[in-house]
């Protein structure tokens, strides 16, 4: 089987993991043998393939749609993924027509989709020759938004912004990277920009593992949005701070670098091992702990507390698309329950006149402001701390009236945007 056709199977058994066995892609990345199995180019398209396909998901099932008579019934399933992906390449990757049209109809051969060979011809040369001009035309943010997102999204930061941030999420996002050492000096190294928040910006890196300083650990990739919350804990040299949802480090080895002694928390095995892993790269040391942090507690009072919280992470769209067609409503009303448990639970951590973060990469109310609004409403003794913009390296529109942190992936955005994160500050009483 030529290579070509051998990428788009892979590309094609990936896609159908996530939207058929909601399998998360990054999941189905690792674990694929025949992904693994390819030639490192191979790899970078077959990623790009997939990505494309479902960022623009909704486009693309409208451009397909419009050329069918009537649905493609279920058991059809592999010729409609297979349009998807021949559509992802024609209208948004530029691959030449008669690549992506041959391919996509050799592909439906080898995986016993014969019946439709047809059709899948028929569809995508008419897309090549009039899908681009609809596709120009469509509503590409309102489409590729599942509809509880788009409402919620709307509802809670307004029409205009949740157009801003739907859009943000159809770009490719660049690489970010936090430094031990000298950000400046690193920037001219690795000629990324240096952004106000204080992270390293690569528009175009490459293999991320061939750059500059990676083999003897002088940084760590981490999206800006994400390098924030453990800034927002302020000078930890010398203190003790637990880490809660550690893996897969970013924030451990920011606090760690920092000079605290920390205790990283995290309910997975396999994912402390990547932590683990992590911060030997970066030879950074912290205590591992493999417990839920809802029910461990420390020997003694923490002086602060960072709790990552498990989320539905809508707030990471931009580099994993697959999270808008994996997650619903349901999803984010579970997720609320446990971040509440883990919200008492870290303020049970610390002592008097600590500091609790807490934070997650969620752009959904539910999972953020009203986390904190509910925790007080109990009595806890906690009070919230505002957050200055000079702590956030001046992204003033990323704080809320309350004083959180709320970041949009529509802000940086002509620098290329960054995720959705919220953030806010409590010390006990």
């Amino acid at each position: 089987m030529p290579d070509d056709l051998s990428s788009r199977r892979v590309a094609l058994d990936l896609l159908t993991a996530v939207l058929r066995r909601r399998r998360p892609l990054d999941e189905g990345l690792e674990q694929d043998r025949a992904f693994a199995a390819l030639a490192e180019r191979d790899r970078a398209f077959v990623r790009l393939l997939v990505v494309t396909a479902l960022r623009r998901l909704g486009q693309i099932d409208a451009l397909i749609a419009g050329c069918l008579d009537r649905p493609l019934p279920r058991k059809a399933a592999a010729a409609h993924d297979i349009l998807r992906l021949g559509a992802a390449q024609l209208l948004f990757l530029g691959t030449p027509p008669h690549a992506a049209v041959a391919t996509s109809v050799d592909l439906a051969k080898a995986v016993g989709a014969d019946a439709h060979k047809a059709l899948i011809n028929a569809v995508l040369r008419r897309h090549d020759r009039e899908g681009r001009e609809i596709a120009a035309g469509q509503d590409a943010a309102l489409l590729n938004t599942p509809d509880w997102l788009w409402h919620s999204w709307t509802a809670a930061y307004g029409e205009e912004t949740a157009r801003a941030v739907a859009l943000a999420h159809l770009r490719e996002p660049p690489l970010d990277l936090s430094v031990k050492g000298d950000a400046t000096e690193w920037a001219e190294r690795l000629g990324a920009a240096l952004l106000p928040t204080g992270s390293l910006r690569l528009s175009a890196a490459g293999r991320v593992t061939a750059l500059p300083g990676y083999e003897e650990g002088a940084w760590w990739v981490q999206d800006a949005a994400a390098a924030l919350p453990a800034r927002l804990l302020g000078d930890v040299a010398g203190k003790r701070v637990g880490d809660l949802g550690a893996a897969p480090g970013g924030k451990t080895a920011q606090l760690a670098a920092a000079g605290a002694r920390v205790t990283a928390v995290e309910r997975s095995e396999r994912r402390l091992e990547r932590l683990r892993g992590n911060l030997g790269r970066l030879r950074l040391a912290a205590d591992l702990v493999a417990a839920d942090a809802a029910r461990w507690r420390p020997d003694e009072p923490f002086d602060a507390v960072l709790l990552d919280a498990p989320c539905s992470s809508t707030g990471t769209l931009r580099r994993h698309p697959d999270v808008a067609w994996l997650k619903t409503p349901d999803d984010v009303a579970k997720l609320a329950v446990a971040q509440t448990t883990l919200l008492a639970a870290a303020v049970d951590m610390v002592g008097t006149g600590g500091t609790v973060v807490y934070c997650v990469c969620s752009l959904q109310p539910e999972e953020g402001p009203q986390r904190i609004d509910a925790l007080i409403a109990t009595g806890a003794p906690v009070r919230r701390v505002a957050i200055a913009p000079d702590e956030i390296g001046g992204l003033a529109e990323a704080i809320t009236a309350e004083g959180d942190l709320r970041t949009l992936p529509c802000h940086l955005g002509d620098a290329g945007g960054m995720d959705g994160f919220y953030a806010a500050r409590l010390v006990r009483l």
